[in-house]
């Protein structure tokens, strides 16, 4: 185990700004939604249900609408969405992976495409880019609740794979089918993680330049602010500096 890895994940959420936390809560009330329906409405019985819960109670999405979420899905009028990944090139050759649920294949394919091009990105094939990543579970913790050490060894107690901890919190990586057992393990020690979900973990990160940077930037914020976009990956760090300028 890579107990400090320099691995940092990029996956693109927007701030907690009052303008965003209206499509946020849409979001995270669709994946509710759908993995109700998909499976039990009892988030102890449905590890992708309590991951949605999770999440949410994370943004401070309220508990009425968690609930209506979940009972949304029993609903005869519910919407039914597909679930479809998206892969491409963003500037800089950087690779991008795209979640969504729609309910207009042809309309959320177009709208991504469009983004990946005015971006000075391209839109690529099933499977194009998605071989440079790892499929894992992850649970994330604020770095409040444990030091790094501690949470090391907590993590090897319960199981995981990798873990990365700094000033931002903790990242824990684990199989596919360990991420339940290690959710459980570390809830249990440090209360509800902040998250608990799977993931799309690059093998190698590329370094770009600041001017690459910030399109990049740009191209994961456009593609998160589409509505059908859950979430957005991709196998890039940004400098240090570039970083500080943007959270200045």
């Amino acid at each position: 185990m890579a107990g400090h890895s320099q691995f940092k994940n990029i996956m693109h959420r927007k701030g907690k700004q009052d303008k965003v936390r209206s499509k946020l809560f849409s979001k995270l009330g669709r994946e509710i939604t759908v993995a109700a329906k998909l499976g039990l409405p009892d988030p102890a019985m449905n590890p992708r249900l309590r991951a949605a819960i999770i999440e949410a109670r994370a943004e401070n999405m309220p508990k009425d609408n968690i609930e209506r979420a979940i009972k949304k899905a029993s609903g005869a009028d519910t919407e039914n969405y597909d679930e479809i990944r998206y892969e491409g090139y963003g500037p800089g050759g950087v690779a991008v992976i795209v979640e969504a649920l729609t309910d207009n294949r042809n309309r959320t394919a177009g709208d991504v495409r469009s983004v990946f091009t005015k971006s000075g990105g391209n839109l690529a094939e099933t499977g194009a880019v998605s071989f440079m990543f790892d499929r894992v579970g992850i649970v994330e913790f604020d770095a409040k609740v444990a030091s790094a050490d501690a949470m090391l060894e907590a993590a090897i107690e319960a199981g995981a794979d990798d873990v990365t901890s700094s000033d931002d919190g903790h990242q824990i990586f684990t199989t596919q089918e360990s991420l339940r057992d290690v959710s459980k393990a570390l809830e249990a020690k440090f209360g509800e993680p902040k998250k608990s979900a799977m993931t799309w973990k690059p093998q190698n990160t590329i370094a770009v330049d600041d001017e690459v940077g910030e399109k990049l930037v740009k191209l994961m914020d456009a593609l998160d602010d589409h509505d059908d976009v859950q979430n957005v990956y991709a196998n890039f760090e940004l400098s240090d500096a570039l970083v500080a300028k943007m959270s200045a």
